[in-house]
């Protein structure tokens, strides 16, 4: 059953209940209150209020909130049908561009390397 929502059925979701309940298990194993959440993660204490009511965070909210706590965001999508898996050029791309130990110029040049490679060596269909 897909989520109605405008003039499309969505197909995937993002599970933003179980995400604040997983994010309020790593708050009590910290010892912090809400507050203090905030000020670590960089988000304001009214995004984390109107998430309590179960209101979704804006993308960089949810972005500071996953890397402040260790979660993965990717764990709390849902679906109602098979997800593929993430293709493998998207794969390399995304871990080229996250390497603290290349420039931007670096991963860049190493991206199209690496997709023009791909693109003569795969097997055609």
């Amino acid at each position: 059953m897909a989520i109605t929502g405008g003039e499309m059925d969505k197909k995937a979701w993002f599970d933003a209940e179980v995400f604040y309940e997983a994010l309020d298990s790593v708050r009590v194993a910290r010892k912090l209150n809400w507050k203090q959440v905030a000020a670590e993660s960089g988000v304001s204490a009214s995004t984390l209020t109107r998430m309590a009511q179960g209101r979704r965070p804006d993308v960089d909210g949810l972005a500071a909130l996953a890397a402040w706590s260790g979660l993965s965001a990717d764990d709390y999508v849902r679906s109602d049908e098979d997800v593929p898996e993430a293709e493998p050029l998207a794969m390399i791309s995304t871990y080229l561009r996250s390497d603290k130990n290349l420039s931007p110029e670096a991963a860049t040049a190493l991206d199209e390397l690496v997709r023009a490679t791909y693109q003569r060596l795969r097997i055609k269909d």
